[in-house]
């Protein structure tokens, strides 16, 4: 299945991951236009979202589901992404917006959203990559590469107007 997805993707150019805070959230229009504009692409590609709750927890939520076909796992993914960021700050450290132990208590609260650095976090932590369809105007999707890769498992996520990733599969359920 994996292999089968990235083929999909492969006509596709990649963006280079280049970390950025999340702006102002967007108005219901943008939203709305956003998300319709996801769901084309998602369309596209023969992709279906396997949605999860909106509670802050979402990326996490999204990564659990893809990694334990579960969203009930979250908890202990962010642990493990904690866990990845406290044990490679020098590799994370220029990408956070503020002070980096302050960073680490935030994202370690239930709850808290995660971000680019998270993502890079979860793909090096699990060796996976990790390709996030988005509804950007400008940007299809995001491919993030771990450092070291250790499966041939790629994570998909969608994420749509700067506030909400879910989890997603191929159509067809391969």
């Amino acid at each position: 299945m994996d292999e089968e997805v990235g083929k999909r993707f492969y006509p596709m150019v990649p963006v280079p991951h280049v970390p950025k805070i999340n702006g102002e959230i967007p108005s219901v229009d943008e939203a709305t236009m956003d998300h319709e504009r996801l769901t084309e692409r998602l369309r596209l590609y023969e992709l279906v979202e396997h949605k999860v709750k909106g509670d802050g927890n979402c990326q996490f939520r999204a990564l659990s589901d893809q990694l334990y076909q579960s969203p009930d796992h979250h908890e202990f993914v962010r642990q493990q992404i904690i866990s990845q960021l406290k044990s490679n700050r020098d590799a994370y450290d220029g990408y956070v917006p503020m002070a980096y132990d302050d960073y680490l208590e935030k994202v370690s609260r239930n709850g808290e959203w995660g971000d680019h650095v998270t993502l890079q976090a979860a793909a090096d932590k699990y060796g996976v990559k990790i390709f996030v369809m988005t509804s950007f105007k400008d940007t299809c999707y995001i491919e993030i590469q771990p450092k070291v890769q250790k499966s041939n498992k790629v994570v998909l996520l969608s994420f749509w107007a700067e506030v909400h990733y879910n989890s997603i599969y191929p159509q067809n359920g391969e």
